[in-house]
């Protein structure tokens, strides 16, 4: 399994404040299932440029590295991109997608968006050196209009979920729903620290399973790993 979100990283922004806690998170996503996994911190490119973004990001791996075993799952370096309207100008922008693949994770504005952002992310997704992911989509897709929607999809943008929409009592009939009719495509644990917010991606795909099968759940791992690979 790949998870496509996490905040892994030891002190780089909200997420692990330890090489510790970084391979304990680690530990249980192996233990979930899990054989590769995004390494995606926050970038805001209003804190800082994107050269000491990936600076500190690959220091913060560097840390743990050592620590690393044969059995650990296959760490990429990414980023959760914080949309602002200009980004599409933002020298660096493709540095920050995911390991070698063309996937960017890009964090949007839990609002509706207005006709300009979504004028942005059209542009940027008519770059063929960028597949745009839309991180946590669950959270805010539902604000906006069918329109959008339809034409995010309509321009193979993906959209990520986190585990915990399928396995919230009141998300996860809507989340099944999302996935099975193709407006959810991939899926991330956001995972955060391993007490309020630890990875719980296994029990997602297990719930997954149970509601749409063993080959829908295979299917969906394929492609994404098609996507990394790529």
């Amino acid at each position: 399994m790949v998870d496509f979100h996490s905040h892994i990283l030891p002190g780089v922004d909200d997420g692990s404040k330890s090489v510790e806690e970084s391979l304990a998170l680690i530990d249980m996503l192996y233990r979930q299932g899990v054989d590769t996994v995004a390494a995606t911190p926050h970038f805001y490119a209003d804190n800082e440029s994107v050269d000491s973004f990936l600076k500190r990001r690959e220091d913060a791996f560097l840390s743990i590295v050592p620590h690393l075993s044969k059995d650990s799952p296959t760490v990429l370096l990414g980023a959760e991109v914080s949309y602002y309207e200009g980004i599409s100008r933002l020298n660096g922008l493709e540095r920050l997608r995911i390991g070698d693949s063309k996937l960017l994770l890009m964090e949007m504005p839990c609002a509706r968006w207005s006709n300009s952002a979504v004028k942005e992310l059209l542009m940027l997704s008519s770059n063929p050196a960028i597949n745009l992911v839309i991180a946590h989509g669950e959270r805010y897709l539902k604000l906006q209009s069918d329109e959008t929607v339809n034409l995010l999809l309509q321009n193979d943008f993906l959209i990520q979920t986190n585990a915990s929409m399928y396995l919230s009592f009141f998300d996860r009939k809507a989340a099944i729903k999302g996935l099975k009719n193709g407006v959810y495509h991939l899926l991330g644990s956001d995972c955060h620290n391993t007490s309020t917010r630890p990875p719980r991606i296994g029990e997602a795909f297990e719930h997954i399973q149970n509601k749409l099968g063993a080959d829908f759940v295979n299917d969906m791992c394929a492609f994404a790993y098609s996507l990394i690979n790529k």
